[in-house]
């Protein structure tokens, strides 16, 4: 993991996509490979002027349940990292909409750390796993509970490929940010301004660096995959125009909105 303390976006440029880096309130576009060499162009224009788009293009998302012991209540503590995928169509951007299925019943917002892998990741052991994370950013979880848990009566669906998995259940960003020192960090969660969730970094059971490790053995992660870490504490249901807000300190806040 870089120790240098700097943040990276992408967002909706002339030409497309747009990978840029951020110094204050000024973003920097440039070229190149972000997880390699990469330059700046010589352009710069301000934050408030581009519309800002989830910061990686990831091929795999992989996600950590059952990561806080303020989650888990009253169930056992896993004695491994629990996995589970998403696919690429549930990512949404900063400031986008999370749009509720018309038959979801019972969708629940969960604030996230999310791991950005910056290079190719193969059975890595826990004590050199950092050096494979380029940085990190901010991720809700968004789960629909009655799919997942069968919780209002129906049958749970075998897998949770809907429950986590509808599009638009994956909100990113808003930056990666990179030099962090990831147990002083605390991330928060709130819904329309009200603090809902709060957890300091340090209390994951399973770290960033046993995430990766334990994944690398089986999974081979790449340059850009990312890995939600799990969320702590309570979470509960979100209905149409609400807002939920993930902020993570040294990051950033994720903002999206309910519809």
């Amino acid at each position: 993991m870089s120790t240098a303390k700097q943040k990276f976006l992408r967002f909706e440029g002339p030409g497309g996509p747009t990978t840029a880096e951020l110094e204050g309130e000024t973003v920097f576009p440039v070229r190149g490979d972000l997880f390699g060499d990469w330059e700046r162009t010589g352009e710069s224009l301000p934050l408030s002027e581009v519309e800002l788009l989830y910061p990686v293009e990831p091929e795999k998302i992989l996600c950590v349940g059952l990561n806080y012991m303020s989650h888990l209540r009253d169930r056992p503590k896993p004695t491994v990292p629990q996995l589970f995928y998403k696919p690429k169509t549930a990512l949404q951007h900063p400031g986008g909409e999370i749009r509720l299925p018309k038959d979801s019943k019972d969708v629940h917002f969960e604030a996230e750390l999310v791991i950005v892998i910056g290079k190719t990741a193969d059975d890595v052991p826990v004590e050199h796993a950092e050096d494979y994370i380029f940085g990190y950013t901010c991720g809700n979880d968004v789960s629909e509970r009655n799919w997942q848990h069968g919780s209002q009566g129906d049958k749970a669906d075998k897998q949770w490929w809907r429950a986590k998995g509808s599009n638009t259940f994956g909100p990113l960003g808003p930056f990666i940010a990179t030099g962090l020192d990831i147990p002083n960090c605390r991330i928060q969660g709130r819904l329309n301004g009200e603090l809902k969730q709060e957890q300091m970094l340090s209390d994951l059971i399973f770290p960033p660096a046993e995430i990766v490790s334990f994944v690398s053995r089986y999974v081979t992660l790449e340059p850009g995959d990312v890995i939600y870490t799990g969320t702590p504490g309570n979470t509960s249901a979100m209905t149409p125009g609400d807002v939920y807000e993930v902020e993570i300190e040294g990051i950033g806040t994720l903002k999206n909105v309910v519809v």
